[in-house]
């Protein structure tokens, strides 16, 4: 946050220069989110009413019954739910080697990949609870996110509490997946709603300090920025998704 005070309280012109350039900057990184939720949102559309279809012995309508068979019925299924968190971290580690269209479709081809590990959430729970979830992630997000880009809090004391936290949660996310306890997986939800909230407030704050300090480094800072967006984007997809994930957990009716 000292970032942007210190660069806004500078010198008027350069100021409303940096405004200008902070407001296309976060409409780029939101529009990113918004295409690969879109993406994910139709992935996981597609295959969870096709997996659906298959346990109700019924014909699928997109992708063939072998192959969900395949996907989600036999060891595969691990590769399915685990293969977003290594994606997830691969990307991080490579991203810096390259370029930013290559970038952007590696995260377009993560996003699909995340649609298909979520996407039995058609074929447990109802269209409308999954939309009416959707809608208040998107309210809570939306409020969040503008806390965090208003806020004159410094926020980035929370960083390093809120990345133990997602940890903690992924271990015990694991766990569970021997243990299957239902107190356990209460606790990871409620838990969970809130690290990622926070995290959409800290990470809208952080992205905002990182454009005001790279936008003034010129050449390098632009082509630093370029990624930047794309990394932004999936910071906050991620946030969105997971607050997402664990509020269905209570607010989701089971599919008949």
């Amino acid at each position: 946050m000292a970032d942007y005070q210190t660069a806004i309280r500078r010198d008027g012109a350069i100021g409303a220069e940096i405004d200008a350039g902070l407001r296309a900057y976060m409409n780029k990184v939101y529009s990113l989110m918004a295409v690969a939720m879109a993406i994910t949102g139709v992935v996981a559309y597609v295959f969870g009413n096709d997996l659906y279809a298959v346990t109700r012995g019924q014909e699928t309508m997109l992708v063939p019954a072998g192959v969900i068979t395949a996907l989600f019925a036999s060891p595969l299924k691990w590769v399915v739910m685990f293969a977003p968190l290594i994606f997830v971290f691969g990307f991080a580690a490579m991203v810096n080697k390259m370029s930013a269209s290559t970038a952007q479709t590696v995260f377009w081809a993560f996003a699909a990949v995340m649609g298909i590990s979520i996407s039995s959430i058609f074929a447990i729970y109802t269209g409308m609870s999954i939309a009416q979830t959707f809608f208040v992630t998107a309210i809570a997000f939306l409020g969040l996110s503008i806390y965090g880009y208003t806020t004159k809090r410094d926020l980035s004391g929370m960083g390093a509490f809120l990345v133990m936290g997602v940890i903690g949660l992924i271990v015990a996310s694991i766990v569970n997946i021997f243990l299957a306890s239902s107190a356990l997986q209460f606790a990871i939800s409620v838990i969970g709603v809130l690290i990622f909230a926070g995290l959409t407030a800290f990470d809208t704050q952080r992205l905002k300090n990182e454009y005001v300090h790279f936008s003034q480094m010129g050449s390098e800072g632009a082509a630093y920025l370029q990624k930047g967006a794309i990394m932004g984007a999936l910071s906050l997809y991620l946030n969105f998704l997971n607050m997402f994930m664990f509020l269905l957990s209570f607010l989701g009716q089971n599919r008949e």
